[in-house]
């Protein structure tokens, strides 16, 4: 396995100064933030370190040259929006930047794009599931025949009350995720499996590795703490921030050791990053860089 890390986090850094701080720290690979430019909509969203709609011939070579003077790898081109909103207009918009990140990812020679295949989030999951075959089956199709793979986060993105009731991802759960496999069955349609989001799911984050180890394409390292009094205060239907929140990985409540353990188990030996979204780690460059100084000394213990 490879340690990375995704790049959102470096917002306001260029790709010469990502791949550079990558390189300082001991990283081996990126996960790349390619989001269209413009205003964020959310946090840790937004964010272009590769504008792949200004990604010529000299653009692509100078990014490969860098890469290879500082010795790493891409290990995806990252985009995750709603893409399968209610709202047809933005719908079309995320659709088409997808595309073009398969083209992209082609081009620079990364065989993965990670991100969300959304939700309509006031829809129920069989409602959204027909949505979801309408709307992925071309765009899988489209990234099988040029070889690239579409790992979709586990992620619900249901945090607060702009999300509410249903979230704005659909892909969140074992059950879910058969389903899904079932209407799209390529094998270059999976997971980038987050264990944090199964931690305040209340779901075994380790057991569905072993049942989906042909699917999971791409890993992300983040962790989650639980706050059991404000979660016996909220209960399970509350906002999910009322009860629990975001923390680097070893300060939470997932077992990494058990974890990366598994991982070996199923065999797999792809790219693994570290995402960062812990609020105690904000505030100042000193304070993010220190997050990712933290993540990689820590998660050296079990990837190396």
């Amino acid at each position: 396995m490879k340690l990375g890390f995704m790049t959102a986090i470096l917002d306001g850094f260029s790709f010469e100064q990502v791949v550079q701080t990558a390189a300082d720290l001991g990283y081996e690979c990126l996960e790349v933030a390619c989001w269209p430019r413009g205003k964020a909509v959310r946090r840790y969203a937004g964010v272009t370190h590769l504008d792949i709609d200004n990604l010529g011939d000299r653009e692509i070579e100078a990014v490969q040259a860098l890469l290879a003077e500082k010795n790493i790898a891409i290990s995806a081109l990252a985009y995750y929006p709603n893409t399968i909103t209610e709202d047809l207009e933005q719908r079309d918009l995320h659709v088409s930047h997808f595309y073009k990140l398969i083209d992209a990812a082609g081009k620079l020679g990364v065989n993965t794009v990670t991100g969300f295949v959304g939700r309509v989030q006031e829809k129920t999951v069989e409602e959204n599931l027909e949505i979801f075959q309408e709307v992925w089956t071309p765009i899988v199709a489209y990234a099988e025949e040029r070889g690239i793979n579409i790992a979709i986060e586990n992620c619900p993105m249901l945090f607060g009350p702009d999300q509410w009731p249903g979230g704005q991802n659909l892909m969140t759960t074992p059950a879910i995720w058969r389903k899904a496999f079932e209407l799209i069955p390529s094998k270059h349609f999976g997971i980038n499996y987050d264990p944090s989001h199964f931690v305040w799911q209340g779901i075994d984050y380790l057991k569905p590795l072993y049942e989906f180890k042909d699917r999971i394409l791409h890993v992300h390292y983040k962790d989650i703490k639980l706050y059991q009094d404000k979660l016996n205060d909220h209960g399970v239907m509350a906002y999910p921030l009322d009860y629990m929140s975001p923390k680097l990985p070893g300060l939470g409540d997932v077992n990494w050791a058990k974890f990366v353990s598994a991982l070996t188990d199923i065999g797999y030996d792809g790219y693994t990053c570290v995402e960062i979204e812990d609020k105690a780690f904000e505030g100042c460059i000193e304070k993010v860089l220190n997050s990712l100084k933290l993540s990689y000394r820590y998660m050296r213990n079990f990837v190396i």
